[in-house]
């Protein structure tokens, strides 16, 4: 599935739910909101999106705490938890999806290379979940389509809809 097709999966699985949708990005610099958006009628279920690009908007914007960046940074499971979890409190919605991640082309280390971006999800009445994954160094645009794509997934895997290599024909 493309990404337009999972964006459009998602928001209908949201609609079906009656679940409102809020994004916290940080390393995708908002294109997961703008892949819900660029579908008519999205507003239907799409609340908000956060850009939250630097640590100081992390905080300002969804309380993600100053201790947990210090502690692990911005890429980590900690921050992508407090992230979905903010954007959940801080918002209409019912679902969110955070991302957090190295895109490159610097801004790696050994412990954190490019590619690797945290994810968190969360869900209203549920556990927030968090994963990584570490995307081949192919190129920032690469990383941040891939990650755009695996958002999306998480998505509909958290409202119980088949993964998108399951629903291809």
């Amino acid at each position: 599935m493309s990404n337009n097709e999972l964006a459009n999966a998602l928001l209908q699985a949201c609609q079906k739910r009656g679940v409102m949708l809020a994004t916290a990005e940080s390393c995708t610099g908002g294109m997961i909101i703008a892949a819900l958006t660029d579908i008519a009628g999205s507003s239907a279920v799409v609340d908000r999106g956060f850009i939250t690009y630097s640590n100081e908007a992390k905080v300002d914007m969804l309380g993600v705490s100053a201790a947990t960046l210090e502690a692990h940074g911005a890429v980590s499971r900690q921050t992508a938890i407090e992230m979905a979890t903010g954007a959940l409190a801080r918002s209409r919605a019912g679902l969110t999806l955070a991302v957090t991640g190295i895109a490159g082309p610097g801004g790696g280390s050994t412990e954190k290379p490019v590619g690797l971006v945290w994810f968190g999800v969360s869900l209203d009445g549920q556990s927030v979940t968090a994963e990584h994954r570490l995307f081949a160094d192919k190129g920032r645009d690469f990383i941040r389509r891939e990650t755009v794509r695996h958002a999306l997934e998480l998505g509909l895997r958290a409202l119980g809809q088949p993964q998108a290599e399951d629903a291809a024909p």
